[in-house]
């Protein structure tokens, strides 16, 4: 971290699972959670809110840097370096009918 984004922000590339949707973010709040990104995302990427039978998706994002799932309660300016890549991605539950 080279310069202090903590006090601006951090620049992100966001994209979804197919890889098709890739957003810069340039200013990303070091103070919200990744579950704020998440949501602001969500709406400017225009992903879908709900599944195909109407029931709400819930999106992770997933830190390619870590190869893991971020929690949305976790502040971006302590998960998160300046051009780390995220893929947001619905969860899914096998199974549930």
């Amino acid at each position: 971290m080279g310069k202090a984004e903590s006090a601006t922000g951090i620049a992100l590339e966001v994209s979804d699972v197919s890889g098709q949707k890739v957003f810069s973010v340039s200013n990303a709040p070091a103070v919200n959670t990744v579950g704020e990104l998440i949501h602001e995302m969500l709406g400017k990427m225009n992903l879908p809110r709900n599944d195909s039978g109407g029931a709400p998706l819930i999106y992770q994002a997933r830190l390619e840097r870590e190869g893991r799932h971020l929690h949305a309660s976790e502040r971006i300016g302590d998960a998160l370096e300046s051009h780390d890549r995220l893929t947001l991605q619905p969860n899914i539950d096998a199974g549930l009918a």
